[in-house]
């Protein structure tokens, strides 16, 4: 790690002790260091070889039209299974412990936030380990997909889906509501492990009204011009040190 990177990691450990209102917005790249692989990098889902593109099988219209072929990729490739919270994910729940860290608004599905012990973790795209049945409601976990192929279906006959916001389909607005809030009120935002490319979700930072933007992420993003620091590193590597 240069000189300057590491100059910039310490202005943000400052922040961070001086703030007392501090959200997280993350992407992947948040969990691509507890080996979930992103969408977007040269070996993430976006780049493997399937019999459809994987932004037309996790959508909602593919969904409705061949369901056995969206629960064949789901279970391959969207339920993890072992992961575990990385420093990142720890060091954010320790901060909420502190007091100082007040919402994690994330773009990720696989409940690695709260399983590090954040409470108020606001999932953008909802969470793989909730299910439920569209015809009569009931809730299951990921044991549903254990040892079973096909359609899941609930004891009443209806089809289970995931808790996750598809393609086409729309954020719950209550969690767009909170989260609208949260960074509102934030007088620090950290921004890690997101190419800022999804809307609406990336388009919730313009609620930012703070002069404390962080960007941490490997690659430029659209919004490195607006940041007030732009820190180019692992996400590990940073929240290791802060």
């Amino acid at each position: 790690m240069n000189a300057e990177t590491e100059k910039r990691i310490q202005t943000l450990k400052r922040w961070i002790g001086e703030s007392s209102s501090i959200v997280f917005f993350g992407g992947a790249g948040v969990s691509t260091e507890s080996g979930i692989p992103d969408f977007r990098s040269v070996d993430g889902l976006y780049h493997q070889k399937y019999k459809y593109p994987p932004e037309q099988i996790i959508s909602h219209s593919f969904f409705e039209a061949q369901p056995e072929e969206f629960y064949r990729f789901y279970r391959d490739k969207l339920i993890v299974r072992g992961a575990e919270p990385n420093v990142t994910h720890r060091r954010l729940a320790e901060l909420e412990r502190e007091g100082k860290l007040k919402a994690v608004v994330t773009q990720n599905i696989d409940g690695l936030h709260q399983l590090a012990g954040s409470r108020n973790v606001l999932e953008l795209h909802g969470s793989t380990l909730r299910n439920y049945c569209l015809r009569c409601g009931k809730t299951y976990g990921t044991e549903i997909f254990d040892g079973t192929e096909g359609v899941p279906r609930c004891s009443c006959g209806g089809v289970i889906r995931p808790d996750v916001v598809l393609y086409e389909e729309g954020l719950d607005q209550d969690v767009i509501e909170r989260s609208v809030q949260a960074i509102r009120q934030a007088d620090l935002l950290i921004v890690g492990g997101t190419s800022l490319v999804v809307y609406p979700a990336a388009g919730l930072l313009r609620y930012y009204r703070g002069n404390r933007l962080v960007l941490i992420n490997m690659s430029p993003t659209s919004m490195d011009g607006a940041a007030d620091l732009l820190i180019t590193a692992k996400l590990g590597e940073v929240f290791s040190r802060v």
